[in-house]
């Protein structure tokens, strides 16, 4: 992706007065002179910005460059050259997509400025300026509007509340209601899961979403909060969420067979990596699947083309896209287990360098054990006895936020001795455990992980 070996001079020099957008996190967009190929390289684009924006320097570790579509979205490194891959869109979206010809010859890609993958969650908390907290502010609440988060209805409104009190100044009772508010209700609260047949009976007891962001407003700090702290404030309630922070990778995973309608096939996930691990996410029902942190998990890419040791990989077959294998620690009825869960995706091989390069970047590295949970985790965590007795509503569907791994097809076993027994076998299974099982040096476990049958190949 680099496409450092590539020309200098390649391409024609842009017209005189010719111009890019750069899009930042508001929505706004910046134009950018085009100069002749091969253009600034991305850490260049990003200290003009900083100069143009009045950025402080931490502005160049909390933010980076972007190149996203509908297609593929991909963290420019500090030495690619934005015009450069733009010119080769297309051959990124024929490796890392499955677009038809048509829709790969219509994409065309957007030059964002966006939060830095890499940038820890901790520094962020620590950033004192207001204008780049409020860049990290509008990302993070574009991502909630557009679903990215999965995000619980009460702390849904809380942050439509923050959200409110930005946009719209102190709260005042008599000028600030339901009636007032439903129009604003898509900009400030994100969508949520497809409703059930027992919520649409239920709907009725519930308050309704402007309610409760009209309550969440009314408990907003008052005109004496600054904007950054305000701003603070809903990153740090974000951090909670899953996925906050991470970049986002389309895949696909097997359904669990058997049931009434004994539907098999692959269900479309959202994977999300970043600095703490990895998180698959149903799309649609706006749900965790899977949750793991790096010392939790193995991976392996599988079927990538040209991967090393791998003969399917290096002719490329397409009609399969690439695997990313996640191993965790599970248990079945009741006895300890390795489970496998095997990702469908053409960017599987970008899934598996970015974990690579975070656990690098000190990612296997437990959190400590004095860390508070986060608050989504402890509201999950609490009894609905103690719920009740503080008079909150009781939930009947349980948080968003909680893996549900009964939803997953894995591939369970155990080993005995130095062989691996498959506590159940599954209906496909791939040549994982025939050249696992060997002992092999390339299938040896990640740093600080459960042992078994990971990579550490990125």
């Amino acid at each position: 992706m680099d496409g450092e070996g590539e020309a200098e001079g390649e391409g024609a020099s842009a017209p005189p007065g010719a111009a890019a957008l750069l899009y930042l996190p508001d929505g706004s967009a910046l134009p950018l002179p085009l100069e002749p190929p091969p253009g600034p390289t991305a850490a260049e684009l990003l200290r003009r910005l900083q100069g143009a924006l009045r950025l402080p320097p931490a502005a160049g570790d909390a933010l980076a460059l972007w190149l996203g579509s509908e297609l593929l979205e991909v963290q420019l490194k500090p030495r690619h050259r934005p015009l450069r891959l733009v010119r080769h869109w297309p051959e990124l979206l024929l490796r890392f997509s499955l677009g038809s010809p048509a829709a790969i010859a219509q994409d065309e890609p957007c030059l964002q400025l966006r939060r830095n993958v890499f940038f820890p969650k901790s520094r962020e908390l620590e950033l004192q300026e207001e204008e780049l907290l409020r860049l990290l502010y509008e990302e993070a609440r574009e991502q909630l509007k557009g679903g990215r988060y999965p995000v619980d209805p009460p702390e849904a409104a809380e942050l439509g509340g923050l959200s409110c009190r930005l946009r719209l100044g102190p709260f005042e009772p008599g000028r600030h209601t339901e009636l007032s508010l439903r129009p604003l209700l898509g900009e400030l609260l994100p969508p949520g899961p497809p409703a059930r047949w027992g919520a649409l009976f239920r709907r009725s007891r519930e308050p309704g979403p402007a309610q409760r962001l009209l309550e969440a407003f009314a408990r907003a700090p008052g005109p004496e909060a600054p904007p950054a702290g305000l701003y603070r404030d809903f990153l740090r309630r974000c951090h909670a969420l899953p996925g906050y922070g991470c970049a986002f990778f389309p895949g696909a995973i097997e359904r669990p067979s058997g049931g009434l309608l004994a539907r098999g096939g692959l269900r479309p996930v959202s994977v999300a990596v970043g600095l703490e691990g990895v998180t698959i996410i149903d799309p649609r029902q706006k749900h965790v699947l899977l949750s793991l942190t790096y010392p939790e998990l193995c991976w392996e890419l599988v079927g990538a083309v040209g991967q090393d040791g791998d003969p399917g990989g290096q002719e490329g077959d397409p009609t399969e896209p690439p695997q990313l294998w996640l191993e965790f620690d599970g248990d079945h009825e009741g006895a300890p287990v390795n489970r496998l869960l095997r990702v469908f995706s053409p960017q599987a091989e970008l899934m598996s360098a970015l974990i690579e390069c975070c656990i690098e970047l000190g990612g296997a590295a437990p959190p400590p054990e004095d860390q508070a949970p986060p608050p989504a985790a402890a509201a999950a965590a609490t009894p609905p006895e103690a719920a009740g007795a503080r008079g909150a509503p009781l939930r009947r569907q349980e948080s968003v936020t909680r893996p549900r791994l009964q939803r997953l097809a894995t591939i369970d076993y155990v080993r005995e001795g130095q062989e691996l027994r498959r506590v159940k076998p599954p209906r496909r299974s791939a040549s994982f455990f025939s050249r696992g099982g060997s002992g092999g040096g390339s299938y040896s476990p990640v740093a600080g992980g459960t042992g078994g049958v990971g990579s550490e190949q990125g």
